[in-house]
């Protein structure tokens, strides 16, 4: 099949999709087709390169600041701060829910005040609170459950066919070699890392609308959505080992794992004790030295393809140990020129931890823990309202703990920090205005969980709204 035919077969394809997956009974705004867009970009790469820009003078000229890919974010951040406005009291409520989030971005802009480069800075961080942004249009929407379902859907339709579709006929644009001449895919991305972490977070959802189907045998016309899910959810995993990134595929094997036990447990002490023990069982294997074969058995040498070379020079940097060298700016001027003489082509330490090190110090680390631990209480609570949905945002806060092993996937602007914020808002959303399962909760348990934002169940938010939120639910 030639490459002008194969484009209008993947184009059928994903019409078929879209006419199979619709469902007239939800009802979702014209706003969420911003963070749809806004996620079609960041998971696969600048709107610049398609317009015949090349992937290297596009990084380039990103770098100097490319209009193009700037005005089309900025255009999106402006019409979602509208939509936000335009439900400003929900935003704010779940806002207040999800504090951690709101106190790493706020850290991350103070911290560009100890930066040597702090316009370049400035313009990162305002590109990542589009992230936010577009977390927050999601979950403010008035049926919130059936804009995830259409936010996954939608950004899947799109992203997963095409990158089959490039990387079997259109080759040039989808596969590129390391210098070792290994030949890889990168799909509709530059790299298959990238590919790989869009993929699995997608693939997840894609598995929690399957389970969900599975599980609701009232829902209308539910043959044809499974028909669609499932058919996303074998392109998923198809892509995935296409793309043979291992973290990926190691994230995507635990969190379906993770997905389907949840799926036949009732109790939260028990979802616990499972997150307890695969976070044991992590440490074991450090511990006992033996992720050496667990990494050759991954298809990864024992060295996790020179990453620990790359760390022991990173830690070695003269960084702020407070709060590091400024937002999105540890790899720039001097010490980029550095690391790039010691490891050509490198702007990444690989490691989610160290890299929060390096930018933004021992408080941000902190912060970023922060965001873990609120996010896993408080999907769990969400687990108790809607135990699938629970799951996938248990799933997503834990793979994000394994991801960031090897990878920086707190670096925003990118799939994986997109999905970390999205499970940590949308849990939010969930237990500040559902039949919320924290008001069962001790007083000491609510500020655990929601911080000093705990009043919001009691005092800020009335009975009758509350009623309402749940019907929306």
């Amino acid at each position: 099949m030639g490459s002008a035919i194969a484009v209008l077969v993947f184009a059928a394809g994903i019409g078929g999709l879209f006419f199979l997956d619709r469902d007239d009974t939800a009802r979702t705004s014209k706003f969420l087709w911003l963070p749809v867009i806004w996620l079609w970009i960041s998971a696969s790469r600048p709107v610049s390169t398609w317009f015949g820009m090349g992937y290297e003078a596009a990084a380039d000229a990103a770098s100097a600041g490319n209009f193009l890919d700037q005005s089309i974010a900025g255009i999106l951040m402006i019409l979602g701060i509208i939509a936000i406005i335009l439900r400003r009291k929900t935003s704010i409520a779940v806002l207040r829910a999800s504090w951690p989030i709101v106190l790493y971005f706020s850290f991350c802009l103070f911290s560009l005040l100890f930066s040597d480069s702090p316009g370049w800075g400035l313009k990162r961080w305002v590109r990542g609170l589009g992230d936010l942004i577009m977390a927050l249009i999601v979950v403010t929407e008035a049926q919130p459950v059936a804009a995830l379902r259409r936010f996954f859907s939608r950004s899947a339709f799109i992203l997963f066919p095409a990158s089959l579709l490039l990387a079997k006929y259109y080759p040039s644009l989808s596969r590129y070699y390391t210098p070792e001449g290994m030949l890889l895919i990168g799909g509709v991305t530059t790299n298959k890392n990238l590919l790989g972490v869009g993929t699995f977070v997608l693939t997840l959802g894609a598995l929690w609308q399957v389970l969900s189907l599975i599980n609701n045998k009232k829902q209308p016309h539910r043959t044809r959505h499974l028909v669609a899910q499932c058919t996303l959810l074998f392109l998923g995993m198809d892509l995935l080992l296409m793309a043979h990134s291992a973290t990926a595929g190691a994230c995507f094997v635990l969190g379906a794992a993770l997905m389907l036990a949840i799926s036949r447990i009732k109790r939260p002490a028990t979802v616990h004790a499972l997150v307890l023990v695969i976070l044991l069982g992590g440490g074991l294997i450090e511990l006992l030295g033996v992720q050496g074969g667990v990494m050759n058995a991954m298809g990864r040498s024992s060295d996790l393809t020179g990453r620990t070379e790359i760390w022991k020079v990173l830690e070695k940097m003269d960084t702020n140990p407070i709060v590091g060298a400024g937002f999105e700016t540890f790899w720039t001027g001097s010490r980029m020129e550095y690391m790039n003489r010691e490891f050509p082509g490198i702007n990444e330490s690989h490691n989610g931890y160290l890299e929060t090190w390096l930018n933004l110090g021992g408080i941000g680390v902190i912060l970023i823990i922060l965001v873990l631990v609120q996010g896993y209480l408080i999907a769990v609570a969400a687990f108790r309202r809607e135990h699938l949905l629970g799951g996938l945002l248990i799933a997503y806060v834990i793979t994000a703990v394994t991801y960031n092993i090897t990878e920086a996937g707190f670096r925003m602007l990118g799939p994986e920090w997109i999905f970390i914020v999205l499970a940590v808002v949308a849990a939010g959303r969930l237990n500040a205005f559902g039949n919320s399962p924290l008001r069962s909760m001790s007083s000491r348990q609510r500020k655990l969980v929601l911080g000093p934002y705990s009043a919001i169940l009691s005092s800020e938010v009335s009975q009758p709204s509350r009623q309402t939120e749940i019907a929306k639910w």
